[in-house]
């Protein structure tokens, strides 16, 4: 299997614009995600992120331009594409009727051929992935019998299961309760020493932290691009949250506290973006 270097890139985007109706919600957006790396992407309600990373996947109508790999996203064969690049996202919805080990096999689909039975090696990235997340013991259940939760599992054992260089995750930690967030976090830790690419919308500041980079976003724009642990993007964090959130540093971690509310004025409306053009992450 293809391994990204680290320091290498595994997503660019250029000038992306794209328009939600008749809205345009992203505005120019120029961004180089690292490989071998895991980069959050973070901002208030409203501002673009799941339509930036829909657009990364290659769900959602464009203009500007995507690589994944080095290879232009737009020419790329479809199971080509599914073969390279995972997807996990919101409110994904699936039969109800399926069994979990079902749904999680619909993973290995990019790597059978047409009408070919499933093989050893695809029940095996199917174990593997029910096991890491926990979801192993309900393989005979269908999706419609499990909470919120356990079916987050099951959707995020089945994009593990793609075994694809590159895992795009909005919301991931959706009806995760707080263990089952440390189980994500530590599972994404592992997929980057394998030499895996993780790119991650995510509301858990204090969590979004946790990655080597992040990219902050307002009003279909990207403000700030940097590692999770520098000064810089921390003051780039608290002034995207009109200074409502605070960041320290706390048992060895960053994390992500209230702040206090500026005097009047609802959550971003005082924030200007200063747009960052054509900047890319090393």
């Amino acid at each position: 299997m293809m391994q990204n270097a680290i320091g290498s890139v595994a997503i660019q985007a250029f000038d992306i614009r794209a328009s939600l109706g008749h809205v345009q919600v992203l505005h120019g957006i120029d961004l180089s995600l690292p490989g071998a790396c895991w980069t959050s992407i973070v901002g208030p309600n409203g501002a673009g992120k799941s339509t930036l990373l829909k657009i990364l996947a290659g769900l959602l109508p464009h203009s500007g331009s995507v690589t994944l790999l080095g290879q232009a996203l737009a020419t790329l064969p479809g199971r080509s594409r599914a073969r390279q690049m995972a997807w996990l996202g919101q409110g994904e919805v699936s039969g109800d009727d399926l069994t979990v080990f079902d749904v999680v096999m619909l993973g290995r689909l990019p790597h059978q051929a047409w009408l070919a039975p499933p093989s050893a090696r695809d029940h095996a990235a199917v174990e593997q992935s029910l096991k890491a997340t926990q979801a192993w013991d309900w393989r005979g259940r269908t999706l419609g019998q499990l909470s919120g939760g356990e079916r987050q599992r099951v959707l995020l054992a089945r994009a593990l299961a793609v075994q694809a260089q590159v895992l795009l995750m909005d919301e991931p930690l959706a009806n995760l309760d707080p263990p089952h967030q440390a189980d994500w976090l530590e599972m994404v830790r592992e997929l980057v020493a394998q030499g895996k690419t993780v790119v991650s919308v995510l509301h858990e500041i204090s969590m979004a932290l946790h990655a080597h980079n992040m990219v902050i976003m307002a009003q279909g724009r990207v403000t700030h691009q940097g590692a999770c642990d520098a000064a810089a993007t921390h003051r780039a964090l608290e002034a995207v949250f009109d200074h409502r959130i605070a960041i320290h540093h706390i048992a060895s971690q960053w994390v992500a506290l209230p702040g206090a509310a500026p005097a009047s004025a609802p959550v971003g409306a005082g924030f200007r973006p200063q747009v960052v053009k054509g900047r890319h992450a090393s």
